[in-house]
This record gives structure tokens, C-alpha cells and sequence, in this order.
């Protein structure tokens, strides 16, 4: 057994670790909000907010949101979803009538045949990507996932802002997505820098085209 000296020693050792780790300074990052309006200044909702950086964090990426887009009320709910990289999307069907989910998109294609109420199919997205989605029985149904290998990622709201927590410092690529964007693969991007600490805020104006149907989402 190890005499009360050695007990002591230990104990001490345990201690200094532990204040070492209490006063080691907290790691700097940056929260960035981001607002994106229309060209009439309207704000733009469900546009798809990336940040790349040089060195992003090791580990699986995870979002706090269901992996899931249901089928309500004839519609797909959420209009857009951020997914990661690998993950498994579920596509439960919550209307009173068969639904058959699909998509041609290079990135993930894929095709549920007909299925009811209460019934829920899943597919893999292993592809960063735009997974346009919809329905072969209702064509006025869509989606999309936009799939992605970046922790930084993030959707704008009713207000038109999204807003990337505790992004690390340096250079870094800020880009916006909308599936009704007239730019270039629905992209819009620039050449950020962060700072070490605290708030950055940037504004992107998109030009839209108008929704395919009535019951477009901006």
C-alpha cells in the first residue's frame, strides 16, 4: 500500500492538473450572423448558410436538427434540410394518401415507391451535395437536402438570418445557397476573414426567380 507521503504527492498532482486546465485560456472563436434579403430588400428564408475554413474540427459531424423530411399536409416539411455527410435521412409519411419520394440529382439519387400513412422509408446521403426532391404521384411537392461536409453550416430564418457559432479564427470561405437563386448552382460566395473573438456579421442581396408553383418558399 502506498504510505501517506505518496498518497499526498498524488493528491497534489491531481490538483495542479486540474488548476492548470481551470486557467488555461478558453478557445477563441467567432459567432457570425449572416442576413440574406432578396433584391427588393425582402428577407430570404431557407437559404443554406456554409462556412469553410482552413482546418475545420476532427469528428463526425453532427446538427442539433431530425435527419427527417416528412410528407404533411401534401407538402415536404422542412422545405430544406441541412444534412451532413453520411447521414440517414428518414421520409415518414404523414398524409392520409400514398406518396412515392424521389430524386435524379447526381449527388443522391434515389426512389421510395409508393407507401401510406404512417409509414416511413430512409436513404443514406454519402455525397456533399443538392438533393432536389420530389414526389412522382403530386408534382407540386418539393425539396431539398443540401448535404454537407462542414460543421459550419446553418439555414436562415423567417427574418432571413442565420447565425454560425463558435467558428475559429483566420481565413475562411463564406458561402450562400437558395434553391431559387439565379446564381450559378444556386451559389453565392466570398472570401471572409474572422476574427479572434466576438461578432462578425455579413449581408448577401440574392437575385430569385420566381417558385415553379404557387406555393413557393421566400
Amino acid at each position: 500500500m502506498p504510505g501517506p507521503m505518496l498518497r499526498r504527492m498524488r493528491v497534489a498532482g491531481i490538483l495542479c492538473a486540474l488548476a492548470a486546465l481551470l486557467l488555461a485560456p478558453m478557445a477563441e472563436a467567432t459567432d457570425l450572423r449572416v442576413a440574406v434579403a432578396g433584391a427588393d430588400g425582402r428577407p430570404v428564408a431557407d437559404a443554406v448558410v456554409t462556412v469553410r475554413v482552413a482546418r475545420a474540427p476532427p469528428g463526425r459531424i453532427q446538427f442539433p436538427w431530425p435527419m427527417a423530411i416528412a410528407q404533411h399536409h401534401m407538402e415536404f416539411d422542412p422545405f430544406v434540410l441541412i444534412a451532413p455527410a453520411g447521414a440517414t435521412v428518414a421520409f415518414p409519411n404523414l398524409d392520409p394518401v400514398r406518396h412515392h419520394v424521389y430524386s435524379f440529382s447526381p449527388a443522391g439519387p434515389f426512389e421510395l415507391r409508393l407507401y401510406g400513412r404512417d409509414e416511413s422509408r430512409s436513404v443514406a446521403f454519402r455525397t456533399a451535395g443538392v438533393i432536389a426532391i420530389g414526389c412522382n404521384i403530386h408534382d407540386n411537392m418539393s425539396a431539398f437536402i443540401y448535404v454537407v461536409d462542414t460543421p459550419y453550416a446553418a439555414k436562415t430564418d423567417a427574418e432571413g438570418v442565420a447565425t454560425l457559432r463558435d467558428l475559429p479564427p483566420g481565413a475562411a470561405t463564406l458561402r450562400v445557397w437558395h434553391p431559387y437563386s439565379r446564381a450559378p448552382d444556386g451559389h453565392t460566395e466570398r472570401a471572409i476573414t474572422l476574427a479572434q473573438s466576438g461578432q462578425a456579421s455579413e449581408r448577401f442581396e440574392l437575385r430569385l426567380r420566381a417558385p415553379r408553383d404557387a406555393g413557393g418558399h421566400y
